[in-house]
């Protein structure tokens, strides 16, 4: 008998969850709390717990899947590593379109003259010579390299010369826009290389822990990672692809959600450490965003789950907002709870809490701690400013006020932060779920006396911003119930084809006055439609009131915690290719191949040449991925006008996809 084992990695906690492959049933599951940077401790406790509540040998376990909120998380927060992007045949102008110039973050930009036209043909040729000189200069700061050209689309050639120079001179990876999709928008392209390019470290650190935790315990069988639309794709398709994996975890939770409840038109909202994922599971599937995925401020080109990620999370930063009446606001940025950081430094925590109550006025940084997450060396490529801090934290974690010691070195430390290197501790929902009793996983004296001291802020008015810490514990949980019933309705309303602004909509008076059941003059009534199911090991804490405010059932599933892990293991592989055959004149049809355009008299030739070339290269990637019962569909979407009441043709895009489960290793 075989078992199906999955593992889910998260801001906070990694599941791990064992099925029984013939009984389709959850046989055991666990959580142990994500290491960063080392995440190899996390995934390695969380599968042996897993392994061992299940009663099973290793041996027995005949598939691995992962599902991750990672590259999410870090896109939502500003993280990754530093990149450069080589920018070929484009204007200064394109730089500033599809937020790319946002995405890089002062990172360096190698312009290069190249590119080609619509056509495929060359417009000037690349200058590999003053590129080789650019890379040895710029290498050393840099963790990889994204290469964007125009219409690589429709002829790669530029990109693959660049990225075997780029490979011979700096030997750091290398991400070609062409390869993560088809579509032409340029600046999108290149935006989505740079995040491919930035998250390649972490994935990569995420799929050889668990590689090698397989191998230690000896469990021979294939490791497949979930893709954003809920596909499983091998290990070492997500390792070159890791931007794949953005909204890996909320397309995991989708399937979890659906198996563990068999609901199939319901809002299904994953709550995590970071962010809250929505999406609408209608007649049993999720639909796939048409425009491409978007987290945080970027829409990218990779096709995923049409999901509403928001930065509200159980670990999400409170904030006190200015102004005369006490406001609370939650997210994006995560932060470790105050419980969580006393549980592993109580020394550290305790004495700077008592420390800091035994005082009158309550300073800005009080009750923040700055966490180091390196290892061993100190990082490289920092500024002046960014190494001072850094060496205030090479003996471990410290109050925030000790490592940031002038105005000036806050943005050091942000910088820090958005790189992975630090971490900063402050309150959270999970501190505010311990001081009421609804959580006690960590260390629950800490909490109580970080939400005391919080609530000795001042407001405008100069009052404290709440009587004591139960108060205002309970003012950050409904803080998290609005702001949830806000991402929920925003989501509805997209769904309906009459709601253009569906953020206006979801804080409009009528529609709160309807939900809230306003009786006046107008009597007015509004409710959510489809049950919410809640999903996220905190969803018990919080979504009752959810449902609530809605007017909505909810449904809290058992093992709602560890869905995502679940969702790991029950999908089907994916794998497709795609491509284009264009009419650049009368009488001339041109298919864009990987090796190039190729030309043909004939429309059906190029589309012949076409399907022949994706079909090998998609029937490849299946028996790379270890597909059984493989299932192949094609899909051609033909762009024709009408002159002089003849059809007269545009272009062609031709998708193959390869279908099936995943092999599981026998015996």
């Amino acid at each position: 008998m075989s078992y199906l084992l999955g593992v889910d990695t998260g801001g906070t906690y990694t599941d791990a969850v064992v099925l029984d492959e013939a009984g389709d049933r959850v046989v055991a599951s666990a959580k142990s709390l994500t290491t960063r940077p080392d995440l190899s401790a996390g995934v390695g406790a969380a599968i042996d717990a897993a392994i061992a509540a299940a009663g099973i040998a290793p041996a027995q376990v005949g598939l691995v899947s992962l599902s991750t909120t990672l590259a999410t998380n870090a896109l939502v927060e500003g993280q990754g590593g530093r990149v450069a992007l080589v920018f070929i045949g484009f204007e200064q102008a394109e730089f500033k379109r599809a937020g790319l110039e946002e995405a890089m973050r002062g990172d360096p930009v190698l312009w290069a003259k190249g590119g080609h036209n619509h056509g495929g043909g060359e417009l000037a040729a690349l200058d590999l010579d003053a590129l080789r000189a650019a890379l040895v200069e710029v290498a050393p700061g840099v963790s990889g390299f994204a290469v964007a050209a125009s219409f690589a689309t429709r002829n790669p050639a530029h990109e693959l010369a660049a990225r075997e120079l780029i490979r011979e001179v700096t030997g750091k990876p290398v991400t070609c826009s062409h390869e993560l999709s088809a579509g032409l928008n340029g600046p999108r392209r290149a935006l989505t290389a740079v995040l491919n390019a930035r998250l390649i470290g972490m994935i990569d650190n995420l799929i050889s822990s668990c590689h090698g935790h397989m191998a230690h315990l000896g469990i021979d069988a294939p490791l497949m990672v979930v893709r954003g639309d809920g596909a499983l794709v091998s290990a070492a398709v997500a390792r070159e692809r890791p931007i794949e994996t953005i909204l890996s975890g909320p397309a995991a939770s989708v399937a979890g959600a659906r198996w563990l409840t068999g609901e199939k038109d319901a809002l299904i909202s994953d709550i995590g450490g970071t962010t809250t994922d929505v999406c609408l599971l209608k007649d049993g599937l999720p639909a796939i965003d048409p425009m491409g995925a978007r987290v945080g401020p970027f829409r990218t080109m990779v096709e995923a789950v049409a999901m509403r990620t928001t930065g509200l999370g159980g670990d999400s930063e409170v904030h006190q907002e200015d102004g005369l009446a006490t406001r609370l606001r939650l997210g994006p940025r995560r932060l470790v709870p105050v419980s969580l950081a006393a549980r592993d430094w109580p020394g550290l925590v305790h004495d700077a809490l008592d420390t800091w109550l035994s005082q009158d006025a309550t300073g800005d940084m009080d009750g923040r701690f700055a966490l180091p997450m390196w290892r061993g060396t100190a990082p490289a490529g920092l500024s002046a400013r960014e190494a001072g801090v850094v060496e205030r934290l090479e003996n471990g974690p410290v109050r925030l006020s000790d490592a940031v010691r002038t105005r000036l070195d806050m943005p050091a430390m942000m910088r820090l932060v958005q790189r992975g290197l630090v971490m900063i501790a402050g309150v959270t929902p999970s501190d505010a779920a311990h001081v009421l009793g609804r959580l006690d996983s960590w260390d629950g004296s800490a909490a109580l006396k970080a939400v005391t001291l919080f609530a000795r802020r001042r407001n405008g008015r100069g009052d404290r911003i709440t009587d004591g810490p139960r108060p205002l514990a309970q003012e950050i949980i409904d803080q998290l119930t609005r702001q949830t019933v806000d991402c929920l309705l925003e989501s509805a309303f997209a769904e309906e084809e009459w709601a253009d602004q569906p953020e206006v909509l979801a804080r409009h008076p009528l529609l709160r006055a309807g939900l809230a059941g306003h009786s006046g003059i107008l009597r007015l009534r509004a409710e959510l439609a489809l049950p919410v199911i809640g999903l996220g090991a905190s969803a018990p804490s919080y979504y009752g009131a959810v449902g609530q405010a809605l007017n909505a059932r909810t449904i809290l599933p058992e093992h709602a915690g560890v869905a995502n892990a679940i969702g790991a293991v029950v999908g089907q592989s994916s794998v497709h290719a795609e491509g284009l055959v264009s009419s650049p004149g009368p009488g001339l049809f041109v298919a864009h191949l990987a090796e190039g355009p190729a030309r043909f008299n004939e429309r059906e030739q190029a589309l012949d040449a076409l399907r022949a070339a994706l079909d090998a290269e998609a029937r490849a990637k299946a028996q790379a991925a270890g597909m059984e019962d493989m299932r192949i569909t094609e899909t051609c979407d033909l762009s024709e006008v009408e002159i002089e009441g003849q059809p007269m043709f545009i272009e062609a895009r031709l998708r193959i996809q390869v279908s099936g489960r995943p092999r599981i290793a026998r015996g």
